[in-house]
């Protein structure tokens, strides 16, 4: 006689693939390169640290132009595309998040989320627009000649203010994530605790 013995359930779910955790090391590594490059350009002290001025503004420039491309390029994954539709979707339970985040009250039930909370959904869209907007102010000051003076000077001014709020947005990014160690080691290895998943993302169905 055998008796039939139900394997323990799993502890370990998966979250992200290999595209997304590609998509999301290169875009972060981009990001990197133009946040520090343009510090040494716009920073006396690190200016004359580094030196070499015109070859900063070189990388900075060809970082900023390559930043769309690892977005581009998840675009041929199934899997990619069916995670930028969830961050593209918002419903009900996302007002309630909201709603719950401005009043801090951080009770658990009062946050319900899919797979992407609604923070996660405006920071991703927020910071799309944002580098979208970077890069055609970035070709504006570059190509100088093709466009009047005041067209230029507007997209100057455009781009070093959008530049510190983006660095003020990842700071606070980057502050949440080393916050949250799970989330961290989700997109490091692509697997969640599956009790993690069920307090913090309980309508999501893996």
């Amino acid at each position: 006689m055998h008796l039939r013995v139900d394997a323990p359930p799993q502890t370990r779910i998966r979250r992200f693939g290999r595209t997304q955790k590609w998509v999301h090391r290169t875009t972060a590594a981009l990001m990197g390169v133009c946040v520090a490059t343009a510090a040494c350009l716009y920073l006396p002290q690190l200016a004359e640290l580094v030196g070499r001025r015109e070859l900063v503004v070189r990388i900075h420039e060809w970082a900023g132009l390559a930043l769309p491309v690892p977005a581009l390029a998840g675009l041929v994954s199934r899997a990619f595309r069916a995670d930028l539709g969830f961050l593209n979707r918002f419903g009900p339970h996302d007002r309630v998040w909201l709603r719950a985040a401005l009043h801090r009250d951080k009770r658990r039930s009062s946050r319900p989320a899919g797979k992407f909370n609604a923070g996660q959904k405006i920071y991703a869209a927020w910071i799309s627009g944002a580098t979208l907007v970077m890069l055609g102010t970035g070709l504006l000051m570059w190509f100088t000649h093709l466009t009047p003076i005041q067209w230029r000077t507007s997209a100057t001014f455009v781009h070093d203010w959008l530049a510190l709020t983006i660095g003020i947005v990842l700071a606070g990014h980057i502050g949440m994530a080393l916050g949250d160690p799970e989330a961290r080691r989700g997109l490091r290895t692509g697997s969640v605790d599956r009790e993690w998943a069920k307090r913090e993302h309980p309508l999501w169905r893996p």
